[in-house]
C-alpha cells in the first residue's frame, strides 16, 4: 500500500471554506477511485488553520492517477488561494 500524508496551513478567513471542500473531496476519491482505500480528513482542535489528510492507494500508481483525476484537479484549482502552506510526505506500508 502506498500512503500519503498531506499538511496544509491556510490562510485566515478560509478554514470553513476549506473544510467543507475538503470533506467533499475525501469523499469524491472513496467513491470515484477504486484504488483508493482511505482518505481521513484531521484537525487539530488547536489550530483552526491547520489540516492533514492521511490517504492510502492500493500503490504509487493509484496515487498518480489520483493527482490527474477532474474532481482533484477541480479541488487544487479551489482551494490553492486559500492555502498558506502545503507539505506533501510519501511512504509505503510495511
Amino acid at each position: 500500500m502506498f500512503v500519503v500524508v498531506v499538511e496544509f496551513t491556510l490562510h485566515p478567513g478560509h478554514s470553513e471554506a476549506f473544510r467543507e471542500r475538503v470533506r467533499k473531496q475525501a469523499r469524491d476519491s472513496l467513491e470515484l477511485e477504486a484504488d483508493c482505500e482511505v482518505f481521513d480528513v484531521c484537525i487539530d482542535p488547536e489550530r483552526d488553520d491547520f489540516i492533514l489528510l492521511y490517504e492510502v492507494y492500493r500503490d504509487e500508481a493509484a496515487f498518480e492517477a489520483h493527482l490527474a483525476s477532474a474532481h482533484f484537479e477541480d479541488f487544487n484549482a479551489t482551494v490553492t488561494p486559500w492555502i498558506s502552506d502545503r507539505k506533501l510526505v510519501r511512504y509505503r506500508q510495511l
